[in-house]
């Protein structure tokens, strides 16, 4: 999760954030380990109900280690993430993704399995951290 998350660079914070904040909105983690038990990518999502979509698995949080890309895992946790969305009842799976030359291979994993660019997502920060 740092290769994606790299602002959280105290764990102990980073984990208590999942534990306290982020599983209290449902959110869960999936993890494909290697065989030495060394955890290589994680997807990290959530069901949300919303009126414009009903309910949809929200992929948060989608990373492989640098080192582990190219083995097919990012598209093994997407394929069990749509799995888990019918699984549980859901209309649709959705995630918001970073623009930018360094985020194509992520990008092309997206549309390769089956994800389609379906909005534009606004943001702006609040308060001092501007």
């Amino acid at each position: 999760m740092r290769a994606l998350r790299s602002h959280y660079a105290d764990e102990t914070e980073f984990v208590r954030r999942i534990d306290e904040v982020q599983r209290s909105q449902g959110y869960r983690l999936v993890g494909v380990f290697e065989e030495d038990g060394r955890c290589t990518a994680v997807a990290g999502f959530r069901v949300i109900r919303t009126l414009a979509w009903g309910d949809c698995l929200y992929i948060d949080d989608l990373s492989t280690l640098p080192t582990a890309r190219r083995r097919g895992y990012g598209r093994a946790l997407m394929e069990w993430c749509l799995e888990e969305a019918s699984r549980l009842g859901c209309d649709q799976l959705h995630l918001d993704s970073g623009v930018g030359p360094e985020r194509q291979d992520a990008h092309r994993l997206y549309f390769n399995t089956g994800l389609r660019i379906t909005s534009y997502h606004f943001a702006r920060p609040i308060g001092p951290r501007q």
